[in-house]
């Protein structure tokens, strides 16, 4: 199973929803953008080797409007040479229930492609996929999931609603996630509050926590995650840290735009 560039913004999201599945949503609108750097550490020196950006827009599902959240991540030409990233992935979530719809997966890593599709029915708690990469044709499946299962992308946007007041150091939260047709059980660790710079210097009062990963081709499975969001109600990762095989990597938040709330966790 690959495992995308560009989730290290996205995959600490699988363990962060519980008994809290679908509710309103206060943390994001219409309009938001949120972009990212990122950077791999080769022996001492980081190197700016790509950028992610989130995007929420307007849009029409089955004659229903729908948040359309639409997430890109590349690999800067410079270093395509060594490892050639681009990933696109999309998705469709209900604007009254933030429950999935529909999820698109686009993404080129090093030579491997995949292409995945899920289509969501909660009246019957199935996903039907079709699914092709570089080592598997193209095929239709039908996947069985838990009542409170999201894909990644509608995952991050979901998480950011979730209510962190009642959790207590080394608390964990267990969570559902599909990933490559398979479901996972992840979780997070609740690490408190803790102060946070942007490459830039610019300090946020943050939410801190380590997640468990799922082992495959870039991570070692673990919690060799940690996350820091902003601790106000636009939740928004500012840093994130992850061991891989080889090295270690990190995104840091570049800029934002058209956010629902006052950037209060911002230190002036």
């Amino acid at each position: 199973m690959r495992i995308l560039f560009f989730s290290i913004l996205v995959l600490f999201i699988y363990s962060l929803a519980s008994s809290q599945c679908f509710n309103n949503n206060f943390a994001f609108q219409e309009g938001e953008i949120i972009r990212y750097q990122a950077y791999y550490n080769w022996g001492f020196i980081w190197l700016n080797a790509g950028f992610v950006e989130f995007k929420v827009k307007p849009a029409t599902y089955l004659g229903k409007q729908v948040y359309h959240f639409d997430s890109y991540g590349a690999s800067h030409k410079s270093y395509d040479w060594i490892f050639k990233v681009r990933d696109r992935y999309q998705a469709f979530l209900d604007k009254e229930t933030l429950r999935p719809l529909w999820f698109h997966r686009e993404n080129y890593e090093g030579g491997f492609e995949v292409n995945n599709e899920y289509f969501f029915d909660y009246k019957e708690n199935l996903v039907y996929s079709s699914t092709e990469n570089s080592d598997q044709p193209f095929a239709r499946d039908t996947i069985q999931i838990p009542p409170c299962t999201f894909d990644v992308l509608s995952f991050v946007y979901r998480c950011r609603n979730l209510d962190f007041t009642k959790l207590h150091i080394g608390d964990t939260i267990p969570a559902t996630s599909l990933l490559d047709n398979e479901v996972f059980t992840l979780y997070i660790r609740y690490l408190g509050k803790e102060n946070i710079e942007t490459r830039e210097g610019i300090p946020y009062r943050c939410i801190k926590f380590s997640a468990l990963l799922i082992e495959g081709t870039i991570f070692k499975g673990g919690e060799d995650m940690i996350v820091w969001v902003t601790d106000d109600d636009n939740r928004i990762p500012v840093l994130v840290e992850a061991k891989i095989l080889i090295g270690s990597v990190k995104a840091y938040l570049e800029s934002v735009e058209g956010l629902k709330n006052p950037l209060t966790s911002r230190i002036e």
